[in-house]
Protein backbone atom coordinates (compact mmCIF):
# COMPACT_ATOMS: atom_id res chain seq x y z
CA UNK A 1 0.00 0.00 0.00
CA UNK A 2 1.36 3.44 -1.28
CA UNK A 3 2.39 5.56 1.82
CA UNK A 4 0.46 8.97 1.67
CA UNK A 5 1.83 12.84 1.61
CA UNK A 6 1.37 12.83 5.67
CA UNK A 7 3.14 9.58 6.53
CA UNK A 8 5.76 10.19 3.87
CA UNK A 9 6.54 13.88 5.52
CA UNK A 10 6.47 12.11 9.06
CA UNK A 11 9.49 10.14 8.24
CA UNK A 12 11.58 12.57 6.39
CA UNK A 13 11.01 14.97 9.97
CA UNK A 14 12.23 11.86 11.92
CA UNK A 15 15.22 11.46 10.27
CA UNK A 16 15.99 15.09 10.17
CA UNK A 17 15.20 14.89 14.16
CA UNK A 18 18.01 12.10 14.15
CA UNK A 19 20.19 14.05 11.70
CA UNK A 20 19.79 17.01 14.57
CA UNK A 21 20.83 14.05 17.41
CA UNK A 22 23.92 12.71 15.26
CA UNK A 23 25.25 16.31 14.94
CA UNK A 24 25.21 17.26 18.46
CA UNK A 25 26.41 14.03 19.54
CA UNK A 26 29.24 13.74 16.90
CA UNK A 27 30.05 17.68 18.28
CA UNK A 28 30.53 16.40 21.53
CA UNK A 29 32.86 13.10 20.76
CA UNK A 30 35.14 15.49 18.50
CA UNK A 31 35.79 17.67 21.57
CA UNK A 32 35.86 14.95 23.98
CA UNK A 33 38.88 13.50 21.88
CA UNK A 34 40.38 16.67 20.18
CA UNK A 35 39.36 19.44 23.41
CA UNK A 36 38.27 19.76 26.83
CA UNK A 37 34.60 18.40 25.96
CA UNK A 38 33.19 16.23 28.35
CA UNK A 39 30.34 13.83 28.27
CA UNK A 40 28.71 15.28 31.36
CA UNK A 41 27.66 19.21 31.74
CA UNK A 42 29.94 21.27 33.95
CA UNK A 43 28.77 22.28 37.64
CA UNK A 44 28.08 25.35 39.12
CA UNK A 45 29.82 26.72 42.09
CA UNK A 46 26.97 25.54 44.38
CA UNK A 47 27.55 21.80 43.37
CA UNK A 48 31.02 21.54 42.68
CA UNK A 49 33.28 24.37 44.39
CA UNK A 50 35.42 26.50 42.65
CA UNK A 51 38.46 29.54 43.33
CA UNK A 52 37.60 32.37 45.72
CA UNK A 53 39.68 35.55 44.89
CA UNK A 54 39.22 38.54 47.38
CA UNK A 55 40.15 41.74 46.00
CA UNK A 56 41.67 44.98 48.03
CA UNK A 57 41.21 48.32 46.99
CA UNK A 58 44.50 50.25 46.73
CA UNK A 59 44.51 53.21 49.01
CA UNK A 60 46.56 56.20 49.20
CA UNK A 61 46.75 57.07 53.04
CA UNK A 62 43.85 58.67 54.67
CA UNK A 63 41.91 57.70 51.72
CA UNK A 64 38.66 55.35 52.31
CA UNK A 65 36.41 53.57 50.06
CA UNK A 66 32.52 54.78 50.07
CA UNK A 67 30.11 51.96 49.80
CA UNK A 68 28.81 53.63 46.42
CA UNK A 69 32.28 53.02 44.97
CA UNK A 70 31.98 49.24 46.91
CA UNK A 71 28.78 48.43 44.97
CA UNK A 72 29.78 49.97 42.02
CA UNK A 73 33.04 47.48 41.69
CA UNK A 74 30.84 44.83 42.78
CA UNK A 75 28.31 45.79 39.47
CA UNK A 76 31.32 45.88 37.32
CA UNK A 77 33.45 43.57 37.88
CA UNK A 78 29.79 40.88 37.90
CA UNK A 79 29.62 42.32 34.06
CA UNK A 80 32.99 41.71 33.01
CA UNK A 81 33.19 38.16 34.24
CA UNK A 82 29.94 37.32 32.60
CA UNK A 83 31.36 38.50 28.99
CA UNK A 84 33.69 36.80 29.71
CA UNK A 85 31.73 33.66 29.57
CA UNK A 86 31.86 32.60 33.17
CA UNK A 87 28.28 31.28 34.58
CA UNK A 88 26.92 31.21 37.41
CA UNK A 89 29.82 33.48 39.44
CA UNK A 90 29.16 35.08 42.75
CA UNK A 91 30.30 38.56 43.22
CA UNK A 92 30.11 39.90 47.04
CA UNK A 93 31.40 42.89 48.73
CA UNK A 94 33.38 41.74 52.31
CA UNK A 95 33.73 43.96 55.49
CA UNK A 96 32.54 46.58 53.69
CA UNK A 97 36.38 47.30 52.03
CA UNK A 98 37.02 43.81 49.66
CA UNK A 99 35.49 42.47 46.81
CA UNK A 100 34.77 38.77 47.25
CA UNK A 101 34.92 36.70 43.64
CA UNK A 102 34.35 33.29 43.34
CA UNK A 103 34.00 31.89 40.00
CA UNK A 104 32.97 27.87 39.82
CA UNK A 105 36.22 26.00 38.60
CA UNK A 106 39.52 27.01 38.06
CA UNK A 107 39.33 30.82 36.14
CA UNK A 108 42.08 30.60 33.34
CA UNK A 109 44.55 34.02 33.28
CA UNK A 110 42.66 35.86 31.02
CA UNK A 111 39.50 36.22 33.65
CA UNK A 112 41.78 37.15 36.02
CA UNK A 113 42.91 39.75 34.24
CA UNK A 114 39.49 40.98 33.56
CA UNK A 115 38.57 40.79 37.44
CA UNK A 116 41.65 42.77 38.52
CA UNK A 117 42.06 45.32 36.21
CA UNK A 118 40.61 48.89 37.00
CA UNK A 119 40.62 49.80 33.31
CA UNK A 120 40.66 53.53 33.84
CA UNK A 121 41.03 54.43 30.33
CA UNK A 122 42.25 58.56 29.67
CA UNK A 123 43.09 60.23 27.06
CA UNK A 124 46.08 62.78 27.32
CA UNK A 125 48.20 64.64 24.60
CA UNK A 126 51.92 64.21 24.24
CA UNK A 127 54.45 66.76 25.41
CA UNK A 128 57.73 64.70 25.54
CA UNK A 129 58.62 61.37 24.38
CA UNK A 130 61.81 59.41 24.73
CA UNK A 131 63.35 55.93 24.22
CA UNK A 132 64.68 54.42 27.20
CA UNK A 133 65.69 50.94 25.24
CA UNK A 134 65.73 52.15 21.82
CA UNK A 135 66.06 48.22 20.50
CA UNK A 136 63.12 47.64 22.46
CA UNK A 137 60.49 50.42 20.37
CA UNK A 138 58.26 50.05 17.70
CA UNK A 139 56.56 53.48 18.27
CA UNK A 140 58.00 56.87 17.46
CA UNK A 141 60.61 58.08 19.37
CA UNK A 142 62.13 61.98 19.13
CA UNK A 143 64.92 62.80 20.49
CA UNK A 144 63.54 65.34 23.48
CA UNK A 145 64.88 69.04 22.97
CA UNK A 146 67.14 69.90 25.59
CA UNK A 147 65.97 73.60 25.13
CA UNK A 148 62.47 72.63 27.06
CA UNK A 149 64.09 72.14 30.34
CA UNK A 150 63.91 76.02 30.07
CA UNK A 151 60.35 76.25 29.50
CA UNK A 152 58.50 78.89 30.84
CA UNK A 153 56.01 78.54 34.05
CA UNK A 154 53.63 80.75 32.74
CA UNK A 155 50.11 78.74 33.32
CA UNK A 156 49.04 76.44 30.15
CA UNK A 157 46.25 77.22 28.03
CA UNK A 158 45.30 73.64 26.60
CA UNK A 159 46.57 70.45 26.90
CA UNK A 160 49.32 70.52 24.56
CA UNK A 161 50.69 73.29 26.14
CA UNK A 162 54.49 72.88 26.82
CA UNK A 163 53.87 75.39 29.59
CA UNK A 164 53.10 72.53 31.46
CA UNK A 165 56.91 71.19 31.35
CA UNK A 166 58.78 73.11 33.99
CA UNK A 167 62.44 72.30 35.37
CA UNK A 168 61.17 70.35 37.87
CA UNK A 169 58.80 68.28 35.63
CA UNK A 170 61.54 67.99 33.23
CA UNK A 171 63.83 66.74 35.82
CA UNK A 172 61.47 64.26 36.95
CA UNK A 173 61.07 62.94 33.11
CA UNK A 174 65.01 62.37 32.57
CA UNK A 175 65.29 60.52 35.66
CA UNK A 176 62.17 58.32 35.13
CA UNK A 177 62.52 54.77 35.57
CA UNK A 178 60.20 52.61 33.73
CA UNK A 179 60.71 49.78 35.85
CA UNK A 180 60.09 51.82 38.96
CA UNK A 181 57.42 51.09 41.46
CA UNK A 182 56.78 54.81 40.03
CA UNK A 183 56.04 53.80 37.17
CA UNK A 184 53.30 50.67 38.25
CA UNK A 185 50.94 53.02 40.17
CA UNK A 186 51.37 56.03 37.61
CA UNK A 187 47.44 54.83 37.14
CA UNK A 188 46.60 57.11 40.30
CA UNK A 189 47.85 60.10 39.09
CA UNK A 190 45.30 63.04 39.53
CA UNK A 191 43.63 63.60 36.48
CA UNK A 192 44.30 66.91 35.94
CA UNK A 193 47.97 67.07 36.19
CA UNK A 194 50.87 66.06 34.00
CA UNK A 195 52.21 62.28 33.51
CA UNK A 196 55.38 60.57 33.66
CA UNK A 197 54.59 57.53 32.31
CA UNK A 198 55.61 54.49 30.08
CA UNK A 199 54.17 51.93 27.47
CA UNK A 200 54.81 48.29 27.57
CA UNK A 201 58.33 49.00 24.73
CA UNK A 202 60.20 50.88 27.30
CA UNK A 203 59.16 54.18 25.45
CA UNK A 204 59.02 56.98 28.18
CA UNK A 205 56.04 59.79 27.85
CA UNK A 206 55.39 63.03 29.37
CA UNK A 207 51.64 63.45 28.95
CA UNK A 208 49.28 66.60 29.64
CA UNK A 209 45.96 66.18 31.53
CA UNK A 210 43.18 64.05 30.72
CA UNK A 211 41.44 65.66 27.87
CA UNK A 212 38.93 62.84 27.78
CA UNK A 213 37.63 59.81 30.12
CA UNK A 214 36.37 56.80 30.12
CA UNK A 215 33.33 57.69 30.80
CA UNK A 216 32.85 59.22 28.25
CA UNK A 217 33.08 56.09 25.67
CA UNK A 218 29.33 54.46 24.63
CA UNK A 219 30.74 51.14 23.30
CA UNK A 220 33.77 49.37 22.12
CA UNK A 221 34.71 46.20 20.37
CA UNK A 222 37.39 44.03 19.66
CA UNK A 223 38.22 43.04 15.98
CA UNK A 224 40.83 42.27 13.32
CA UNK A 225 41.90 45.99 11.27
CA UNK A 226 40.89 46.44 7.83
CA UNK A 227 42.55 47.97 4.79
CA UNK A 228 40.23 50.71 3.15
CA UNK A 229 40.03 48.40 0.43
CA UNK A 230 38.34 45.98 2.93
CA UNK A 231 41.14 43.36 3.05
CA UNK A 232 42.27 42.20 6.62
CA UNK A 233 45.53 43.52 8.14
CA UNK A 234 45.86 40.44 10.61
CA UNK A 235 46.00 42.97 13.37
CA UNK A 236 43.85 42.92 16.40
CA UNK A 237 42.66 46.17 17.55
CA UNK A 238 39.62 47.51 19.68
CA UNK A 239 37.47 49.97 18.10
CA UNK A 240 35.84 52.62 20.20
CA UNK A 241 32.29 54.65 19.54
CA UNK A 242 31.94 57.89 21.78
CA UNK A 243 28.93 59.52 23.78
CA UNK A 244 27.73 62.61 22.69
CA UNK A 245 29.96 64.72 25.01
CA UNK A 246 33.20 62.54 24.42
CA UNK A 247 31.91 62.95 20.78
CA UNK A 248 32.63 66.91 20.96
CA UNK A 249 35.64 67.07 23.19
CA UNK A 250 37.10 64.14 20.66
CA UNK A 251 36.65 66.56 17.58
CA UNK A 252 38.27 69.10 20.01
CA UNK A 253 41.17 67.82 20.62
CA UNK A 254 41.93 65.91 17.32
CA UNK A 255 41.41 69.62 15.26
CA UNK A 256 44.17 70.95 17.65
CA UNK A 257 46.78 68.39 18.18
CA UNK A 258 46.30 68.35 13.89
CA UNK A 259 47.99 72.06 13.71
CA UNK A 260 51.16 70.79 15.49
CA UNK A 261 54.04 68.79 15.15
CA UNK A 262 56.53 66.04 16.08
CA UNK A 263 55.79 64.18 19.16
CA UNK A 264 53.22 67.22 19.86
CA UNK A 265 51.20 65.61 17.41
CA UNK A 266 50.57 62.80 18.63
CA UNK A 267 47.40 62.26 21.47
CA UNK A 268 48.31 58.93 23.99
CA UNK A 269 45.64 56.59 25.36
CA UNK A 270 46.09 55.63 28.38
CA UNK A 271 45.41 52.36 30.57
CA UNK A 272 45.36 51.81 34.03
CA UNK A 273 48.74 54.38 34.19
CA UNK A 274 50.26 52.62 30.92
CA UNK A 275 50.29 54.26 27.29
CA UNK A 276 48.73 51.70 25.11
CA UNK A 277 49.83 53.70 22.09
CA UNK A 278 50.31 57.34 20.96
CA UNK A 279 49.55 57.51 17.17
CA UNK A 280 49.90 60.49 16.13
CA UNK A 281 46.98 62.83 14.52
CA UNK A 282 46.54 62.99 11.25
CA UNK A 283 43.10 64.50 10.81
CA UNK A 284 39.85 66.17 12.95
CA UNK A 285 38.02 63.23 14.07
CA UNK A 286 34.22 64.85 14.32
CA UNK A 287 32.52 61.30 14.01
CA UNK A 288 33.23 60.20 17.72
CA UNK A 289 35.06 57.09 16.41
CA UNK A 290 38.60 56.00 17.17
CA UNK A 291 40.79 52.79 17.04
CA UNK A 292 43.13 51.26 19.59
CA UNK A 293 46.00 49.50 17.95
CA UNK A 294 49.07 47.87 19.67
CA UNK A 295 50.58 44.33 20.22
CA UNK A 296 47.19 42.76 20.67
CA UNK A 297 46.22 39.08 20.13
CA UNK A 298 42.49 38.03 20.30
CA UNK A 299 41.99 37.53 23.86
CA UNK A 300 43.63 40.67 24.84
CA UNK A 301 42.03 42.74 22.41
CA UNK A 302 38.42 40.78 23.76
CA UNK A 303 39.35 41.83 27.25
CA UNK A 304 40.25 45.44 26.73
CA UNK A 305 37.24 45.85 24.89
CA UNK A 306 35.12 44.40 27.09
CA UNK A 307 36.51 46.49 30.42
CA UNK A 308 36.17 49.41 28.07
CA UNK A 309 32.41 48.38 27.33
CA UNK A 310 31.53 48.14 30.92
CA UNK A 311 33.00 51.11 32.01
CA UNK A 312 36.50 51.26 34.83
CA UNK A 313 36.18 50.14 38.33
CA UNK A 314 35.76 53.68 40.72
CA UNK A 315 39.00 52.56 42.52
CA UNK A 316 41.95 50.15 41.77
CA UNK A 317 42.17 46.39 43.47
CA UNK A 318 44.87 43.59 44.06
CA UNK A 319 44.85 40.31 44.76
CA UNK A 320 44.66 39.87 48.50
CA UNK A 321 43.99 35.96 47.90
CA UNK A 322 43.33 33.10 45.90
CA UNK A 323 42.31 29.71 47.23
CA UNK A 324 39.95 27.15 46.08
CA UNK A 325 36.68 26.49 47.66
CA UNK A 326 33.79 23.75 48.14
CA UNK A 327 30.87 23.32 47.21
CA UNK A 328 28.32 25.51 49.20
CA UNK A 329 25.46 22.51 48.62
CA UNK A 330 27.30 19.42 47.26
CA UNK A 331 25.79 16.06 46.01
CA UNK A 332 23.50 15.49 48.56
CA UNK A 333 21.17 18.39 47.39
CA UNK A 334 21.74 17.31 43.95
CA UNK A 335 21.03 14.35 44.08
CA UNK A 336 17.47 15.22 45.89
CA UNK A 337 16.90 17.74 43.01
CA UNK A 338 17.06 14.32 40.96
CA UNK A 339 14.81 12.33 42.97
CA UNK A 340 12.54 15.41 42.95
CA UNK A 341 12.33 15.44 39.14
CA UNK A 342 12.18 11.59 39.33
CA UNK A 343 9.02 11.42 41.19
CA UNK A 344 7.76 14.27 39.37
CA UNK A 345 8.00 12.26 35.72
CA UNK A 346 6.70 9.56 37.25
CA UNK A 347 4.04 11.21 38.34
CA UNK A 348 3.43 12.47 34.72
CA UNK A 349 3.91 8.69 33.30
CA UNK A 350 1.29 7.59 35.59
CA UNK A 351 -1.37 10.14 34.71
CA UNK A 352 -0.71 9.60 31.13
CA UNK A 353 -1.29 5.96 30.91
CA UNK A 354 -4.27 6.22 33.19
CA UNK A 355 -5.91 9.52 31.07
CA UNK A 356 -4.78 7.90 27.83
CA UNK A 357 -4.28 4.31 28.24
CA UNK A 358 -1.14 2.80 25.52
CA UNK A 359 -1.39 6.69 24.08
CA UNK A 360 -0.01 7.93 27.16
CA UNK A 361 3.51 6.05 25.93
CA UNK A 362 3.74 8.55 23.39
CA UNK A 363 3.95 11.13 26.15
CA UNK A 364 6.74 9.03 27.71
CA UNK A 365 8.46 8.85 24.58
CA UNK A 366 8.32 12.38 23.79
CA UNK A 367 9.68 13.10 27.65
CA UNK A 368 12.55 10.87 26.69
CA UNK A 369 13.35 12.50 23.75
CA UNK A 370 13.35 16.10 25.23
CA UNK A 371 15.43 14.49 28.07
CA UNK A 372 17.94 13.75 25.81
CA UNK A 373 18.12 16.81 23.52
CA UNK A 374 18.40 18.92 26.80
CA UNK A 375 21.17 16.58 28.09
CA UNK A 376 23.24 17.47 24.70
CA UNK A 377 22.28 20.60 24.81
CA UNK A 378 23.29 21.15 28.02
CA UNK A 379 26.45 19.18 27.98
CA UNK A 380 27.36 20.89 24.23
CA UNK A 381 26.99 24.88 26.18
CA UNK A 382 29.27 23.55 29.04
CA UNK A 383 31.83 23.14 26.74
CA UNK A 384 31.65 25.98 24.25
CA UNK A 385 30.40 28.83 26.02
CA UNK A 386 31.41 27.21 29.67
CA UNK A 387 27.63 26.90 30.97
CA UNK A 388 27.39 25.56 34.56
CA UNK A 389 24.48 23.72 35.78
CA UNK A 390 23.55 24.93 39.10
CA UNK A 391 20.82 23.65 41.41
CA UNK A 392 18.81 26.21 40.61
CA UNK A 393 19.08 25.14 37.24
CA UNK A 394 18.26 21.76 37.86
CA UNK A 395 14.86 23.32 39.29
CA UNK A 396 13.99 24.45 36.02
CA UNK A 397 14.96 21.37 34.34
CA UNK A 398 12.09 19.96 36.79
CA UNK A 399 9.73 22.59 35.73
CA UNK A 400 9.94 21.99 32.08
CA UNK A 401 8.54 18.18 32.39
CA UNK A 402 4.94 20.18 33.41
CA UNK A 403 5.71 22.58 30.41
CA UNK A 404 6.58 19.88 27.99
CA UNK A 405 3.39 16.92 29.31
CA UNK A 406 1.53 19.97 29.15
CA UNK A 407 2.24 20.24 25.34
CA UNK A 408 1.41 16.47 24.67
CA UNK A 409 -2.09 16.77 26.83
CA UNK A 410 -3.30 19.87 24.46
CA UNK A 411 -2.26 17.80 21.16
CA UNK A 412 -3.85 15.12 22.63
CA UNK A 413 -7.18 16.20 23.55
CA UNK A 414 -7.54 18.48 20.17
CA UNK A 415 -7.34 14.86 18.39
CA UNK A 416 -10.20 13.35 20.67
CA UNK A 417 -12.06 16.44 19.89
CA UNK A 418 -11.76 15.98 16.16
CA UNK A 419 -13.14 11.80 16.90
CA UNK A 420 -15.84 12.84 19.36
CA UNK A 421 -17.08 15.29 15.91
CA UNK A 422 -17.34 12.13 13.52
CA UNK A 423 -13.85 12.19 11.92
CA UNK A 424 -11.18 9.46 11.02
CA UNK A 425 -8.45 9.17 13.27
CA UNK A 426 -5.89 10.08 10.46
CA UNK A 427 -7.93 12.85 9.73
CA UNK A 428 -8.12 13.94 13.61
CA UNK A 429 -4.20 13.58 13.62
CA UNK A 430 -4.40 16.19 10.96
CA UNK A 431 -7.38 18.45 11.92
CA UNK A 432 -6.03 18.34 15.54
CA UNK A 433 -2.37 19.03 15.13
CA UNK A 434 -3.44 22.37 13.34
CA UNK A 435 -5.47 22.99 16.11
CA UNK A 436 -2.82 22.25 18.69
CA UNK A 437 0.23 24.09 17.42
CA UNK A 438 -1.35 27.24 17.90
CA UNK A 439 -1.95 26.70 21.56
CA UNK A 440 1.30 25.03 21.95
CA UNK A 441 3.18 28.26 20.35
CA UNK A 442 1.08 30.79 22.17
CA UNK A 443 1.62 28.63 25.37
CA UNK A 444 5.45 28.30 25.13
CA UNK A 445 6.11 31.92 23.73
CA UNK A 446 4.80 33.60 27.19
CA UNK A 447 6.85 30.86 29.36
CA UNK A 448 10.04 31.82 26.62
CA UNK A 449 9.04 35.38 27.73
CA UNK A 450 8.73 35.06 31.45
CA UNK A 451 12.07 33.17 31.24
CA UNK A 452 13.89 35.73 29.19
CA UNK A 453 12.83 38.59 31.41
CA UNK A 454 13.79 36.58 34.44
CA UNK A 455 17.44 36.03 32.99
CA UNK A 456 18.05 39.71 32.17
CA UNK A 457 16.50 41.00 35.51
CA UNK A 458 17.99 38.18 38.38
CA UNK A 459 21.51 37.78 38.79
CA UNK A 460 23.50 34.69 40.48
CA UNK A 461 21.47 31.53 40.76
CA UNK A 462 18.25 32.66 39.32
CA UNK A 463 19.49 33.35 36.18
CA UNK A 464 20.85 29.33 36.09
CA UNK A 465 16.77 28.52 36.47
CA UNK A 466 15.74 31.38 34.02
CA UNK A 467 18.15 29.73 31.11
CA UNK A 468 17.46 26.74 31.75
CA UNK A 469 13.40 27.10 31.67
CA UNK A 470 14.14 29.16 28.13
CA UNK A 471 16.38 26.05 27.06
CA UNK A 472 13.49 23.62 27.88
CA UNK A 473 10.81 25.66 26.45
CA UNK A 474 12.48 25.97 23.27
CA UNK A 475 12.93 21.48 23.30
CA UNK A 476 9.49 21.62 24.06
CA UNK A 477 8.55 23.20 20.04
CA UNK A 478 11.15 21.13 18.53
CA UNK A 479 10.06 17.76 20.28
CA UNK A 480 6.70 18.82 19.77
CA UNK A 481 7.35 19.72 16.19
CA UNK A 482 9.85 16.77 15.11
CA UNK A 483 9.05 13.53 17.18
CA UNK A 484 5.49 14.10 18.68
CA UNK A 485 3.14 15.12 16.02
CA UNK A 486 5.16 12.56 13.30
CA UNK A 487 4.69 10.00 15.90
CA UNK A 488 1.02 10.46 15.55
CA UNK A 489 0.79 10.54 11.82
CA UNK A 490 2.39 6.97 11.75
CA UNK A 491 0.83 5.63 14.90
CA UNK A 492 -2.69 6.51 12.97
CA UNK A 493 -2.06 3.75 10.35
CA UNK A 494 -1.92 0.93 12.84
CA UNK A 495 -4.95 -0.96 13.61
CA UNK A 496 -4.74 -0.95 16.87
CA UNK A 497 -4.88 3.14 17.05
CA UNK A 498 -7.07 3.47 13.74
CA UNK A 499 -9.78 1.40 14.73
CA UNK A 500 -10.07 2.63 17.83
CA UNK A 501 -9.02 -0.16 20.47
CA UNK A 502 -10.39 -0.09 23.98
CA UNK A 503 -6.99 0.20 24.94
CA UNK A 504 -5.23 2.83 22.64
CA UNK A 505 -6.87 5.84 24.96
CA UNK A 506 -8.72 6.95 21.72
CA UNK A 507 -12.04 4.70 21.10
CA UNK A 508 -14.46 7.00 19.62
CA UNK A 509 -17.56 5.32 21.57
CA UNK A 510 -15.38 6.38 25.21
CA UNK A 511 -15.15 9.26 24.18
CA UNK A 512 -19.05 9.91 24.04
CA UNK A 513 -19.75 9.04 20.20
CA UNK A 514 -20.85 6.22 18.24
CA UNK A 515 -19.57 4.55 14.70
CA UNK A 516 -22.19 5.14 11.70
CA UNK A 517 -19.58 4.58 8.68
CA UNK A 518 -17.34 6.51 6.80
CA UNK A 519 -16.24 8.29 9.23
CA UNK A 520 -19.22 9.21 10.13
CA UNK A 521 -21.27 8.88 13.70
CA UNK A 522 -24.87 8.97 14.26
CA UNK A 523 -27.34 9.43 17.69
CA UNK A 524 -27.70 6.08 19.47
CA UNK A 525 -30.37 3.36 17.81
CA UNK A 526 -33.28 1.91 19.86
CA UNK A 527 -31.83 -1.18 20.04
CA UNK A 528 -29.06 0.40 22.30
CA UNK A 529 -29.88 0.04 26.11
CA UNK A 530 -31.08 3.27 27.61
CA UNK A 531 -28.67 2.63 30.56
CA UNK A 532 -25.70 3.24 27.82
CA UNK A 533 -27.79 6.21 25.80
CA UNK A 534 -27.92 7.76 29.06
CA UNK A 535 -24.12 7.19 29.65
CA UNK A 536 -23.30 8.44 26.60
CA UNK A 537 -25.26 11.48 26.08
CA UNK A 538 -24.22 12.62 29.58
CA UNK A 539 -20.58 12.03 28.17
CA UNK A 540 -21.49 14.35 25.45
CA UNK A 541 -22.92 16.94 27.22
CA UNK A 542 -20.21 17.36 29.32
CA UNK A 543 -18.06 18.25 26.33
CA UNK A 544 -20.99 20.30 25.31
CA UNK A 545 -19.98 24.01 25.34
CA UNK A 546 -22.49 26.71 26.34
CA UNK A 547 -22.56 27.92 22.66
CA UNK A 548 -23.67 24.93 21.49
CA UNK A 549 -26.06 23.97 23.74
CA UNK A 550 -27.92 27.28 22.91
CA UNK A 551 -27.47 26.76 19.08
CA UNK A 552 -29.45 23.75 19.89
CA UNK A 553 -32.33 25.23 21.79
CA UNK A 554 -32.46 28.06 19.16
CA UNK A 555 -32.54 25.50 16.24
CA UNK A 556 -35.46 23.82 17.71
CA UNK A 557 -33.83 20.64 19.00
CA UNK A 558 -33.00 19.75 22.49
CA UNK A 559 -29.85 20.22 23.48
CA UNK A 560 -27.48 17.28 24.59
CA UNK A 561 -28.02 18.36 28.23
CA UNK A 562 -31.55 18.03 28.27
CA UNK A 563 -31.77 14.78 26.29
CA UNK A 564 -29.42 13.41 28.82
CA UNK A 565 -31.42 14.72 31.50
CA UNK A 566 -35.01 13.86 30.15
CA UNK A 567 -33.03 10.18 29.20
CA UNK A 568 -32.11 9.85 32.82
CA UNK A 569 -35.87 10.74 33.92
CA UNK A 570 -37.13 7.94 31.37
CA UNK A 571 -34.53 5.24 32.41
Amino acid sequence: MAQTTAVKKAWKTLIWLAVIFAVLAGTIAGGVIFSTATWTPKLALDLEGGTQIILTPKLESGQQVSSEQLDQAVSIIRQRVDASGVSEAEVTTQGGTNVVVSIPGSPDQATLDRIESSAKLDFRAVLLADVATPSASTSPAPTVDPSLSTTPTASPTNGSDLAYVTPALQAQFDTFDCGSTEAEDAGQAPADQPLVTCDENGVKYLLGPVEIEGADIADASSGVATTQQGSSTGQWVVDISFNDEGTAKFADVTTRLYGLTGVQNQFAIVLDGKVITAPTTGGSFTDGRAQISGSFTQDSAKTLADQLKFGALPIGFTTQSSEAISATLGSTQLLSGLIAGAIGLLLVVIYSLIQYRLLGLVTIASLIVAAALTYLLVTLMSWRIDFRLSLAGVAGLIVAIGITADSFIVYFERIRDELRDGKALTSSVQAGWKRAIRTITASDAVNFLAAAVLYVLAIGNVRGFAFTLGLTTIVDIIVVILFTHPLMTLLAELPFFRDGHKLSGLDPRALGAVYRGRAQFRAPAASVSSAKRGSSSREVAKRQTIAERKAAELSGAPSDSKRSSDEGKNS
